[in-house]
Order: structure tokens, then sequence, then C-alpha cells
């Protein structure tokens, strides 16, 4: 067996060097929205050989365009971001891009209103706000014991934050947006982080009603040691297909990808980093109180 309870302010350090650098980079910063919550038009560009990007501007000035932001995503491709504009100027625009002189292919061309940007955002918060609740209900029903929710509830808020904290800092350094994909991505992460958990969890639960006799730490520890390599295969061969698909995956949805695969990582370890030595926190706190 393990002792995995005497690292505990370990894993405190390792969370907070991956945590605080986000919190602070989404308080100073915020996520950087895409057109999907926002409202505009947002042109990915694909040219046969390499432009250089004031070529591309000129491209959008020849129709009196100024595009709001240009990021180049790879040696030959573009994704241009437009406030909204003119359905003529946009056609307009569209036969300037696709002529012979540019040879440019729109790979993507996805337009959103300013009120549907309003809804969207509505919309991903109150089904965040939704699935916390309905996760710590079950939890904590399913489990006879309302600490097993919140202590599953808090490693997903910490998986949720690992996940907004690395986009803040990609979005202010490397101008990366946060979609409708990246809405996904975020609710998918919520599941994943409470399904580790509660595989864990359950081992505990089962060593108490059997009355085993061990400290609640031992009882943690064991519980620890026969899972987690169940979760590390688990989550291996998901992060090992996401891997791939980061690095050789389509530019439209590599940082749909990236966010799961962060996800991922940081709900395999939570689910025995965080949950579990939280609960364990919780039971010595408890024991000193009587």
């Amino acid at each position: 067996m393990i002792r995995f309870s005497k690292y505990i302010w370990l894993y405190v350090v390792i969370s907070s060097l991956v945590l605080v650098p986000g919190i602070i980079a989404l308080v100073l910063f915020g996520l950087r929205p895409a057109v999907d919550f926002t409202g505009g038009t947002l042109l990915e560009l694909h040219f046969n050989q390499a432009v250089a990007q004031d070529t591309v501007e000129k491209l959008f000035r020849q129709n009196e365009i100024n595009p709001a932001t240009i990021q180049k995503t790879g040696n030959t491709n573009y994704i241009v971001r437009l406030k909204p504009e003119k359905e003529d100027t946009l056609v307009a625009l569209e036969k300037t891009l696709t002529s012979e002189d540019s040879k440019a292919e729109i790979i993507r061309n996805e337009t959103v209103g300013p009120v549907l940007g309003k809804e969207l955002m509505q919309k991903t918060i109150t089904a965040a706000v939704f699935a916390v609740f309905a996760i710590l209900s079950y939890v904590a029903y399913a489990f006879k014991n309302i600490k097993f929710g919140i202590s599953a509830i808090i490693a997903l808020i910490h998986d949720l934050l690992v996940v907004l904290g690395v986009f803040a800092l990609l979005g202010h350094f490397y101008k990366i947006e946060v979609d409708t994909l990246f809405v996904t991505a975020f609710l998918t992460t919520m599941s994943f982080s409470v399904h580790d958990t509660i595989v864990v969890f359950d081992r505990i639960r089962e060593m108490v009603k059997r009355g085993e006799r061990l400290s609640f730490d031992a009882i943690c520890d064991k519980a620890l040691t026969e899972t987690i390599g169940r979760s590390l295969t688990n989550s291996l061969t998901i992060i090992f297909m996401l891997l791939a698909l980061v690095l050789m995956g389509g530019t439209s949805v590599r940082w749909f990808i990236f966010a799961l695969l962060v996800g991922t990582i940081s709900g395999t370890y939570s689910s025995d980093f965080v949950a579990t030595p939280i609960l364990i926190l919780w039971d010595r706190w408890e024991k000193r109180k009587v």
C-alpha cells in the first residue's frame, strides 16, 4: 500500500503552481471570446503557398474592411475575425479572396449576431451551474454523505479553473479565442473529472462498510493504491489519442482537442490528488473537533 496521505502538502503545492498563474490571468485578462459570443464574422483562409500577413491585410482593405484580428495558424493558413459587416460587403470580400490573384480558399465562414452571442453565453453559464448542482446532489445521495459530494465538486472546480486558466494565458499571449467548441470541452471536463473521482470514492465507501480495522487515512491510501492503475490505464488511452489529434489533426478543431487534453490530464490528477486529500483533511478536522 502506497502512503499517498503523507504527501498531501506536495499536492497542494503542485495544484497551486498550476492554478495561481491561471487565476491571475483570468482576473487580469479574462478569456478571449470568439465571434460565437461577441457577434461578427470569422473566416479561416488557406493559401496555396506561404503569404505574408501584410498581404492578407491588403486583401481586406481592398474591400474597405479592417479586420479585428488576423491570426496565422500555419504556414499557409490564417484565421481572420471581422466586426459585423453588411451582406453585400462580405459577398464582395469572398470574390476578392477567391479570385485568381489571391488564390485563397475559405475553409470556414461563420457569422453570428450579437444577440445570439449573448444568448450562447447565458446558456453556457446556466448549463455549467446546473451541472455542478446536479453532480453535487447525486454524489451526496449515492454515498449518503455530503462530504463526498463537496469533495468531488471542489476537485471538479479545480479542473475547470485549470482549463480556464490555461486558455486565459493562451488568449493573452497567443491570441487564442474560446468558442462553442471550447464550451463543449469545458462541460466534458466536468463529466470526466467526476467519473474518475467516483471510482475512488466507491472503493473507500466499500472498505468503510466492510469495517476494515484501519484509520480513515489508511483506507483512502489503500483505495488509491488499488484504483490508481485502473485510472491511469483508462486516462492514458484517452490522452494518447487526444495528443495525436493535437499534433496531426485539423487546425479548425486543434484548440478544442487541446482543451479536452488539458481537462483529461487535470481530471486524472484531481481524482486521486485533490478529491481524496480533501476527504482526508476533512476527516482529520472533524476528529480534532471531537
